[in-house]
């Protein structure tokens, strides 16, 4: 054992205060004066965190940089789809698919439907695929098209778009948080999925009322006829408008749903995006390869059609995928230092009762997606923490893991600087402090969860859970 390791200590709160607080403030300076990129904030944030780890708590560098090297490591699928579904926008705009998908969505929904209508396709999709990625990156933004051309607010469409898109990636047995969460607490996959139904079925109800009040606004409103032809004009002098087309994102849908791994299936649909470009549009090769690169420039005329198609590419993701890097990177160092453990222990202290339990975890794992930026963290912190405190409380692990999802899941596209933040926004084009107020289901699910904590409703004990060793034990000797 070296003299670095003889000397290290446990993290404490004030060890823990120190680099989030000041990370904090900067972040918010940032932010609210500067008006600029949270990159940079969060790269000053792991500094300061690696001084505290190694001056304070004994830690090396080389400990420092294995930490968040593993954080980064463990989260690398989800940064080449990201790379991905880039290639895929770009693709799919030139080969006419995202313009099929405006065109028909045009001339079939209507504006006080709209919100339901796309929150509804975003589940169906979502619950099919298991990727809350994969839907807003496809159906999610041709919806955004079909919102402009109705008249329906951005921020609002993406709400829906987003509500949707999470409430698969949250009850899908194909998503990857949805095994993780059981896998953390002790459960197993089906029992964690029926218990959430609690929950996730109060939320998605009180998500569709709240739309269809928003869409009732836009109801007997004079659409603007003329604007919404000039689009539909205007798209089908510059692409092949064919149903065909809805071929290609209805394969990369049912490939996933088939559980074809997620980056050969994203990797198919922009060869079938491609493909479809030099079939239907004649695009050459070179075309498509620049698509996939540097996205499309729309030039059609109608100012909002060139800003809704000029988008897609591999290095349009490379802003996002660079803030993912930062935020991995400071997440990453406060765990390997303890500092997220510390400041977890001491919140466990106000937990006296069921429902200020199920609270902590959830405050915990909303505040994990915020400071460490990613949903994964945000699920496996809190369900090491807290795992134990649910056993010694006779609380079944159901319980917790269905409390990792209703904030772990549920709350990481809150965060601009969130791995799943930055995703959506980059996505759908709409700041991620735009779209928050909209994202309904999102904001919902951690609340719910902490009434049903707090008013007993569906906490399974630990002696009626079928899935528990203590149940199995109690059959025995029964």
């Amino acid at each position: 054992m070296s003299k670095k390791e003889r000397q290290k200590r446990e993290a404490t709160i004030l060890d823990a205060i120190i680099p989030i607080a000041i990370t904090v403030a900067i972040l918010m300076y940032a932010i609210l004066v500067l008006e600029a990129d949270v990159h940079i904030p969060l790269v000053l944030g792991s500094i300061i965190t690696a001084l505290v780890a190694i001056y304070r708590l004994g830690y090396t560098w080389d400990e420092m940089e294995k930490g968040f090297l593993e954080t980064i490591d463990a989260t690398m699928q989800a940064i080449i789809i990201l790379g991905i579904i880039g290639m895929i926008i770009g693709t799919w705009i030139l080969g006419g698919i995202v313009p099929t998908l405006i065109f028909y969505g045009l001339k079939i929904l209507s504006p006080s439907f709209f919100l339901i209508a796309s929150m509804l396709l975003c589940s169906v999709v979502s619950l099919a695929t298991g990727s809350s990625w994969t839907t807003a990156g496809t159906v999610g933004i041709a919806l955004m098209g079909v919102a402009a051309g109705l008249g329906v607010p951005g921020p609002m469409a993406a709400g829906a778009i987003i509500s949707g898109a999470y409430f698969g990636d949250k009850m899908s047995p194909l998503s990857d948080t949805t095994n993780l969460a059981p896998a953390i607490a002790g459960s197993t996959l089906f029992d964690h999925i029926k218990h959430m139904i609690y929950t996730t079925g109060t939320s998605y109800a009180i998500a569709l009322v709240a739309f269809g009040i928003m869409g009732a606004q836009f109801a007997g409103k004079a659409l603007d006829v003329a604007a919404i032809n000039e689009i539909l004009d205007t798209m089908a002098e510059n692409f092949v408008i064919n149903p065909l087309l809805l071929i290609v994102p209805i394969i990369v849908i049912v490939a996933v749903a088939m559980k074809m791994p997620a980056v050969p299936g994203l990797m198919m649909g922009t060869i079938l995006g491609g493909m479809a470009a030099m079939l239907f549009q004649g695009a050459s090769f070179g075309d498509v390869v620049d698509s996939m690169h540097y996205g499309i420039v729309s030039e059609t005329g109608n100012e909002m059609l060139d800003e809704l198609l000029t988008r897609g590419g591999l290095d349009s993701m490379m802003w996002t995928i660079s803030l993912i890097l930062c935020a991995l990177t400071f997440g990453g160092m406060l765990e390997k230092a303890g500092l997220l453990d510390a400041l977890g222990k001491k919140i466990l202290g106000f937990a006296k009762s069921t429902g200020s339990l199920v609270t902590v975890t959830i405050i915990t794992a909303i505040f994990t997606n915020a400071l460490a930026g990613d949903q994964y963290l945000a699920i496996v912190l809190p369900g090491r923490m807290y795992k134990d405190e649910f056993h010694k409380r006779g609380l079944a692990p159901r319980n917790l893991s269905r409390c990792l999802e209703d904030a772990g899941t549920m709350t990481s596209s809150l965060f601009p600087w969130n791995t799943c933040g930055a995703a959506m926004s980059g996505y759908l084009g709409i700041p991620t402090f735009s779209y928050v107020p909209y994202a309904i289901l999102n904001l919902t699910s951690p609340i719910v969860s902490i009434i049903f904590g707090y008013a007993n409703i569906t906490m399974m004990k630990l002696e009626d859970d079928p899935s528990a060793p203590e149940y199995k034990g109690k059959q025995a000797t029964a």
